[in-house]
């Protein structure tokens, strides 16, 4: 029987957490929709899908536009953004690159 596959978690993924799931995450986060220091480490696919859903629910309330978020959770996403950001560079992670890799 073929093992599932689980998510390593927001610290654990690559870039700092700057990948589609580590979004889902800090978003997740940001929402309150799992504790501001959950990583999901361990998670299923078919949990990460659940959350996903939910997220995105979210985001429809506005717009999926950061800017237009309420003061409270506009601050909650530059935070876990900037962190992740921090992250991401201290592991080495380049914008540049990730750019050109898209062209």
């Amino acid at each position: 029987m073929k093992q599932q596959q689980t998510y390593p978690g927001l610290l654990e993924d690559k870039n700092g957490g700057l990948t589609d799931i580590g979004r889902i995450v800090m978003d997740a986060r940001v929402f309150g929709l799992i504790k501001p220091d959950a990583t999901c480490a361990g998670w299923t696919l078919g949990s990460l899908q659940s959350l996903i859903e939910k997220v995105h629910r979210e985001w429809d309330k506005y717009g999926n536009i950061p800017s237009q978020l309420p003061d409270e959770l506009r601050a909650r996403h530059e935070a876990e953004y900037n962190a992740a950001i921090e992250r991401a560079r201290k592991s080495g992670w380049d914008p540049d690159l990730d750019l050109s890799d898209e062209q």
